[in-house]
């Protein structure tokens, strides 16, 4: 029993991990709920005798929750501060999607693309400034991804010390 648990809450941790690449999984979430089965179901103690304890838990799900609202502010954030508009974020996120196909390349390059030809086409502006608010946009977007995949990793290797 102890090896499916360990099992599962790491698959938690690389479905995490993944998520926290690719839209629409909830990457940094998935990979404390791996925590979590190591605490509800697998007793939480390694090898070492070290257990997964209830202020490990709140603490990796208070980073969980602030990273995930980061997540959301921080593109939003670089594009505003280098002029873009709405368009330029909702380019971002359709050309990110877009780009899926040839992950992680695409999905960099989508988000960078998107950003600009929005902003170009909606907002009417001269491709000087949709350049500007796409490199907001693209750095928003790899900041947040960043931030999200640093915490799903270091969940990852805590997950990695607990379940064996």
């Amino acid at each position: 029993m102890d090896l499916l648990v360990s099992i599962i809450a790491i698959l938690a941790g690389i479905i995490g991990i993944a998520g926290s690449i690719l839209p629409g999984l909830p990457g940094t979430p998935i990979s404390w709920v791996g925590l979590l089965i190591l605490y509800i179901w697998g007793n939480g103690t390694n090898a070492a005798g070290e257990s997964v304890t209830v202020r490990m838990l709140l603490i990796w799900g208070v980073v969980v929750a602030i990273v995930s609202v980061i997540d959301y502010i921080v593109p939003m954030y670089f594009t505003k501060l280098t002029g873009g508009s709405k368009y330029a974020e909702r380019g971002a996120l359709v050309g990110l999607i877009a780009g899926i196909i040839l992950t992680p390349v695409g999905m960099i390059l989508g988000s960078f693309l998107g950003a600009f030809l929005f902003e170009l086409y909606y907002s009417r502006k001269g491709a000087p400034q949709a350049l500007k608010a796409a490199i907001g946009s693209f750095l928003g977007f790899i900041t947040g991804t960043g931030l999200k995949t640093i915490v799903a990793v270091l969940i990852m290797w805590k997950i990695f010390v607990f379940a064996f």
